[in-house]
């Protein structure tokens, strides 16, 4: 089912997706009905999981927008304006998304070797768990610019994050502007200090409304937002929709080239004493990838727990084995 386009030939803006799983055929789905790629490219080392999801996104075709979609190897990487890898093991119930990084770490070298291998110019979007850090390995093992490997780092919990500040101030959560930074994961942290709804910081909006902002109610709207993946692999075994949502973005961005600011994970240079890790902060990201990442302006305390979750990830780190890798 090979229909791929022969390396150096050009053809119209194509995204590859490695790895077919919830994630990748969730994001796959999605970015058929944004229109925002000409082609489609399924990879995954379970080659007949790859074909089936590709017949049945073809199938439609008719009904959302005329797209190219076939079941690949990593031979179609060649051109590919985004590789999305999606690949890996799964978080098990009850799994911190730190215990996956041994597993994971193995099978990320024989991915991103096999994507470079006909891929040097574009742009790496990383999601599998524990992402910073497969985002950094992903870096080290291409050779890229650390500008073109991206990991979907906080996206998530930052969407997380405004929807539940939405739904318990009762206002649109497009109209909330939060974020979440430093690790997809359990030392995340909470930017309280810029926390706004239409401009107005979050005890101002509370005072003229009369609504509670104190830090039990504050505190318990965090723990939601850290925990959610948690409570959501309880019920159903894994979460995709948001996730794959925020990939669209992610990439609309860089195909785009819209310079939106979004929070995903980038290498991090001297950032509040921070150096040679990749964690989420506000970007900008455009057609070249991260353009640059926004310095806060964080309260102390917010600045500790960055540095806090830069340490946890630094110690994750300092337990992957990554063999021949050539730097970046």
């Amino acid at each position: 089912m090979n229909e791929g386009a022969s390396a150096g030939e050009s053809h119209p803006t194509r995204v590859v997706v490695v790895g077919t799983g919830n994630v990748g055929a969730t994001f796959a789905y999605a970015l058929l009905l944004s229109g925002l790629a000409a082609e489609i490219v399924l990879v995954d080392a379970n080659k007949s999981k790859a074909e089936g999801e590709a017949m049945d996104l073809n199938h439609a075709v008719p009904l959302t927008r005329p797209t190219r979609i076939w079941s690949g190897d990593y031979a179609d990487c060649a051109g590919a304006a985004v590789i999305v890898i999606t690949a890996g093991a799964a978080q098990r119930p009850g799994e911190s998304r730190l215990d996956l990084v041994q597993r994971n770490a193995r099978i990320f070298q024989e991915i991103v070797s096999n994507v470079v291998r006909y891929n040097t110019d574009g742009i790496l979007l990383v999601t599998t768990n524990p992402v910073d850090v497969l985002s950094y390995a992903s870096w080290k093992i291409s050779g890229f610019p650390a500008q073109r490997v991206i990991g979907s780092g906080t996206i998530l919990d930052t969407a997380r994050f405004r929807y539940l500040l939405s739904q318990h101030y009762g206002v649109d959560a497009r109209s909330v502007h939060a974020y979440i930074i430093g690790e997809h994961g359990d030392s995340e942290v909470p930017v309280w200090s810029l926390a706004n709804i239409a401009g107005m910081r979050l005890p101002d909006f509370c005072a003229a409304h009369g609504l509670g902002c104190d830090d039990t109610t504050l505190s318990n709207i965090f723990e939601q937002t850290r925990d959610a993946a948690y409570h959501i692999i309880e019920r159903k075994g894994a979460t995709y929709y948001a996730v794959a949502a925020g990939l669209i973005r992610i990439v609309e961005a860089i195909l785009r080239d819209q310079s939106t600011v979004l929070s995903v994970s980038s290498l991090i240079q001297d950032y509040y004493g921070i150096d040679d890790v990749y964690l989420s902060l506000p970007t900008v990201i455009s057609g070249s990838g991260v353009q640059r990442m926004l310095r806060l302006q964080l309260n102390e305390e917010e600045a500790a727990g960055l540095r806090h979750s830069a340490e946890v990830l630094k110690g994750t780190l300092a337990q992957v084995s990554l063999s021949g890798v050539k730097g970046g």
